[in-house]
């Protein structure tokens, strides 16, 4: 569905995948259009904010970076 939302915003879009029932998917795209509301809809989805953390804060890369799996 992003996929069909990027296209309708005319945004160039180039999927990467290597499942043939992905590659399917991502071709279907062109077989439907998303209605305003939906376009609507999905364009709040997108706050541009981490839920987790700022991965361009020094400090948090700088301890992410120091931990270690055992």
């Amino acid at each position: 569905m992003v996929l069909r939302w990027l296209i309708q915003r005319e945004v160039v879009v180039i999927p990467k995948s290597v499942r043939p029932e992905r590659m399917a998917q991502n071709l279907d795209v062109f077989g439907f259009t998303l209605t305003e509301e939906q376009m609507g809809q999905i364009a709040t989805l997108g706050t541009g904010a981490s839920l987790f953390f700022d991965h361009r804060d020094p400090e948090k890369v700088s301890w992410l970076g120091g931990r270690r799996i055992d």
